[in-house]
């Protein structure tokens, strides 16, 4: 007797291989480009011409000009102009969440160094350890469920030109992560330079607490924060796609995940071009802003 007739059901894939059945096939659609219009003439012509080697020749050099193409997906409207209307929502969320963390957690930093394994310290640290762990995509439902839901104080979403309450949410979303990090490269940077000659000295000469941390410590102290910003804003500015994607914001986040689902290549390659262009850019600022911080540092 056949499964399917003890069932009265035809059996999944998954239950075929539960069950140790053999002597079945599970075909599944082909993914890679190509179909039944490319015969043999075809392949020959395209060998001869030389077309993959001239298509994406043709398609690299637009992309130096900075055009990169129709999207396959939505055919009215160019890769370029999604990236334009996606960018605003995407860099207000991501430039709002750096600013917040930077000057939440270099506050944090600080004040965890100054407390060195005190009660201070443990708190500020554990609390960063947990927002490291987190992703984004726990942190968003749950403050979703908790202020937009359960209190309603926050809308759960939508972008509505960018009102306040819709964005309060997002930013939180973004910065709690940053926080962290930003709140543990400062207090570990801080520590090393509160223990260096110079701010001896400049605690000898009787200068306030205040004054040695901001004239003196804080300046060498921010030079591995300096590094790690140019990825990070990178990354923030050109969309976060879980975030966007919650809370159904119009960025270039969103456009990449639809891009991706849709096999809307053209999308997907102009996004991730334009995220490596702005993390080599960002990081040859940061190596200004080195030299500026450091006038000891020397690039041969």
């Amino acid at each position: 007797m056949r499964f399917g007739e003890l069932t009265g059901s035809r059996p999944d894939a998954d239950t075929l291989a539960a069950q140790g059945l053999k002597g079945r096939e599970l075909r599944l659609p082909p993914s890679r480009p190509g179909g039944p219009s490319q015969t043999s003439s075809f392949l020959e012509l395209r060998d001869e011409k030389n077309l993959v080697v001239r298509c994406l020749g043709g398609y690299l050099g637009k992309v130096l000009q900075g055009d990169f193409g129709p999207s396959f997906k939505n055919k009215d409207f160019t890769v370029n102009e999604l990236i334009a209307a996606g960018a605003p929502v995407s860099l207000t969320l991501g430039l709002s969440a750096i600013t917040v963390a930077l000057f939440i957690g270099m506050s944090l930093g600080i004040v965890a160094a100054l407390n060195q394994n005190r009660s201070g310290d443990y708190s500020i640290m554990t609390a960063a350890m947990v927002g490291i762990t987190i992703p984004t995509f726990v942190t968003a439902p749950l403050l979703t469920l908790f202020l937009g839901v359960y209190a309603g104080l926050l809308p759960v979403g939508g972008w509505e030109g960018g009102r306040l309450e819709n964005i309060i949410l997002p930013i939180t979303v973004l910065a709690l992560p940053q926080i962290a990090i930003i709140s543990r490269l400062t207090r570990g940077s801080m520590i090393e330079v509160m223990r260096s000659n110079y701010v001896r000295t400049a605690r000898a000469k009787g200068l306030s607490e205040f004054t040695v941390v901001t004239r003196h410590a804080l300046r060498s102290a921010l030079l591995p924060l300096v590094s790690y910003l140019g990825p990070a804003i990178a990354g923030l500015v050109t969309g976060s796609l879980v975030v966007e994607q919650i809370f159904q914001l119009p960025g270039i986040g969103r456009y990449f995940i639809n891009g991706a689902l849709n096999r809307d290549y053209t999308l997907v390659m102009g996004v991730v071009i334009l995220y490596a262009t702005l993390v080599i850019l960002l990081n040859l600022l940061a190596d200004v802003i080195y030299r500026l911080l450091d006038p000891k540092v020397r690039y041969e």
